[in-house]
């Protein structure tokens, strides 16, 4: 039983755990943590992680990971890097055993179903090529399963295990000493065999060979989970050019102290949270808020670790390091929510503690009541053993499996990748779809949406005086007046003078000409006259929620640029798909509430409190989504910026769109690689169809034992029976998930 931990003697540690091969040997290794008393943990299967709160007075680090090993697992302190240090080399070790498996069980299969191919003797070649396949191919279930017995439980190895043992020992025996007879004869050793002789040595390669499959796309989708930290990681500074005594030196970003001056120059990322101290430049916030349009800085600004310096030398004194920064703490929400999500308990775990006893007993009980009531040993052998092979878990071993690799075929023919079926369980209770905006709901880029001029001035003037003094800016807007001043006017200009106005905007001379495109607070605090054409401009970019740039000549306000981030075209129908499966969307953006609202109202979203969340920072989308959890909402969130891989990892289902960062889809459970919204209902759809087909496979998996296993001990059903019956439930199992690839979706 846990107690409550006194909370000044707390000590939190975060432990790799090492041997876990199921959900059920989550439950027991927390179990027994929990029991310990002083001790509180958490573990997690899909991360190989727990989480382990301890009186330190009592319990110490040592203890805890000692009573892991007692266990039968292992453990270490987790260190930055949160997963496997060696998964890779378990991976590459995990293909080669697979890749030798079905090298080794395809002949066998062959041999066994195809009797043209019988030859003389071939049982003994099938037993041959079948050894190193239930031996060496099947070891981490055997020993898996021997470790469980040690400690008194059974999970989904011990199934397989014993299913594997059962098949091959029964056709060992049928051939050395059963009805396939040797004899020595005149001419040496020779073979006879009647013709109910029936071994079964492709039935423990062929789940074994399955198995290894499934645990083969488990233990890749693992490694997806942990890139995502260490995707987020490698994304911060690895250096900082910092003043010492007057004299500029390059140090690791990890050393940087509190108060240190920082020089940034155009295209370094920035060490440290900190305020500019000296000079002005724009900074590209996307890395942090995803939102596309830089912010101008002065001294005096407060600037965010990790975000990128675009033009100009700034001074930024440090005054969160470490730990502390805005990119660390948005890490720690990532590894937190990662280590906190629950692992799906699959049924055949939850079962198998009662299901693997029972068929021991009932295996015994038939050997001992054949012998009692009948005598015969050749009778109660052959029926105890029929049990224990209709036992074998070999449609169960598929039934996951298939079903996983069948519907993630469908998804990946429609730009959808999903990651495991832990995705799978949580796509059903999704009633709630939370939706970045920028990069998602729109493309992410600004473009140009309107140019408002005075009388005597046409659109093109105004777009070609204003792209020629942009196109020496690298500013975002700046790019796409530029972008839409060449598609629409053609060649432009060059400037005579040029000189960039930081957080305002610039100017240029073109002969005689004086060309100023700029915001409206300049014009403002230089006292220029805007006409009414340009205030009604403004104040119509304003309520639409637009960006808009004002562009003078000859001392006079001529124009008004305004752009956007415009919506996707495929958003509006992606959003009422998701309204007729009977999900709610909300849209999440750091952009202001007059922004968001026009971007909601051009796709669909209601522009409620309840559907639309406005000027959000990183940590409180993830606390949005957690706010919506703990009011009894699930869950899916759709993101593609670094800023939303913690709000990701924190829902219960995460959405990345493929166009975004590497993070976010590191992060997500879902990936929409082609970008296309629409695609967001298709996953969900597509994954509710891969689960209904998973549950109907596991459930027939199972029915098919408890129907057999009756026949089998009465005597009914004799090993051949027994092996066709899994392979019939087999059949079942593949063709049923075959069916996913007809799932309609909106191509």
């Amino acid at each position: 039983m846990s107690v409550v931990l006194p909370p000044a003697s707390i000590i939190e540690v975060e432990l790799a755990v090492q041997g876990m091969t199921c959900g059920a040997c989550a439950a027991k290794i927390q179990k027994e943590l929990n029991e310990i008393p002083g001790i509180e943990a958490a573990v997690n299967y899909a991360t190989e992680s727990a989480m382990v709160a301890f009186d330190g007075d009592s319990v110490s680090e040592a203890t805890v990971i000692k009573a892991i090993e007692n266990a039968g697992y292992s453990a270490r302190v987790m260190d930055d890097q949160p997963f496997d240090d060696d998964l890779e080399a378990r991976l590459r070790a995990a293909s080669i055993r697979l890749g030798i498996s079905v090298v080794f069980t395809i002949p066998v299969v062959l041999l066994s179903m195809v009797m043209a191919w019988q030859f003389h003797n071939w049982q003994w070649w099938a037993m041959g090529l079948s050894a190193p396949v239930v031996t060496w191919g099947a070891w981490p279930f055997h020993k898996t399963a021997f470790r469980n017995a040690m400690h008194g439980s059974s999970t989904m190895d011990t199934l397989i295990s014993v299913g594997v043992i059962a098949a091959t020992a029964w056709s060992i025996w049928a051939v050395v000493w059963g009805e396939a007879i040797s004899s020595m004869g005149h001419s040496g050793m020779t073979m006879t065999q009647s013709s109910s002789s029936h071994v079964y040595f492709e039935v423990g390669a062929t789940v074994t060979s399955f198995i290894l499959v499934g645990r083969y796309l488990e233990m890749r989708a693992k490694h997806s989970a942990g890139d995502a930290l260490r995707s987020l990681l490698a994304l911060g500074a690895k250096y900082a050019t910092v003043l010492r005594d007057g004299v500029e030196v390059s140090i690791p970003a990890s050393v940087v102290r509190e108060g240190d001056m920082i020089v940034v120059r155009p295209g370094e990322k920035i060490a440290a949270d900190g305020v500019v101290a000296e000079g002005a430049s724009s900074i590209d916030m996307s890395m942090v808020t995803g939102e596309s349009v830089p912010v101008d800085v002065v001294v005096g600004d407060s600037v965010t670790s990790a975000t990128v310096n675009m033009n100009g030398r700034i001074v930024v004194r440090a005054t969160r390091v470490g730990a502390e920064t805005t990119f660390a703490r948005m890490a720690k929400l990532v590894r937190e929510a990662q280590a906190t999500k629950a692992p799906v308990q699959r049924f055949a775990d939850k079962v198998s503690s009662i299901f693997v006893p029972t068929v021991f007993i009932i295996s015994a009980a038939t050997l001992a009541g054949w012998l009692y009531f009948d005598g015969d040993a050749s009778k109660a052998f052959t029926a105890a053993v029929a049990v224990l092979i209709i036992a074998c878990p070999c449609a169960l071993g598929l039934a996951t499996p298939t079903a996983l690799m069948v519907g993630s075929g469908r998804a990946a023919q429609m730009g959808i990748v999903i990651k495991g079926i832990d995705v799978l369980q949580s796509t059903r209770r999704i009633d709630t779809v939370v939706l970045d905006k920028t990069g998602t709901v729109t493309t992410g880029v600004m473009t140009l949406v309107d140019v408002m001029c005075v009388d005597g001035v046409s659109r093109d003037e105004a777009l070609l005086n204003a792209g020629a003094v942009e196109k020496s800016s690298e500013h975002p807007i700046a790019r796409a007046i530029v972008r839409a001043a060449e598609e629409e006017v053609g060649v432009l200009p060059s400037l005579d003078e040029f000189e960039s106005l930081p957080g305002v905007g610039a100017t240029g001379r073109i002969g005689g000409t004086i060309i100023t495109v700029g915001r409206e607070e300049m014009f403002r605090e230089r006292l220029v006259i805007l006409p009414k054409v340009i205030r009604d401009g403004l104040a119509s970019s304003r309520e639409l929620g637009h960006t808009a740039v004002i562009v003078t000549w000859g001392g006079q306000a001529k124009a008004v640029i305004s752009l956007a981030d415009q919506p996707k075209p495929t958003s509006a129908e992606s959003i009422a798909s998701l309204r007729l499966m009977g999900l709610a969307p909300i849209l999440l953006t750091g952009d202001n509430a007059t922004t968001a609202r026009a971007i909601a109202e051009s796709v669909g979203i209601e522009t409620d409190e309840h559907h639309l969340y406005a000027g959000v920072m990183p940590e409180d989308k993830v606390a949005v989504v957690r706010d919506l959890q703990e009011r009894g909402y699930a869950v899916a969130m759709v993101g593609d910026g670094v800023n939303d891989a913690a709000a990701l990892t924190q829902a219960d289902v995460g959405i990345a769109m493929g166009g975004g960062t590497d993070v976010a889809m590191q992060a997500s459970d879902l990936t929409i690689v082609n970008g296309d919204l629409r695609s967001v209902p298709d996953a969900i759809r597509l994954s509710r169809a891969t689960l209904r087909t998973i549950r109907t496979n596991v459930f027939w998996a199972f029915a098919y034992n408890v129907a057999a296993i009756p026949l089998a001990a009465s005597g009914r059903l004799n090993p051949m029976w027994a092996g066709l019956a899994m392979a019939s439930s087999s059949v079942f199992v593949v063709t049923n998930s075959l069916r996913l690839r007809r799932v309609k979706l909106h191509r």
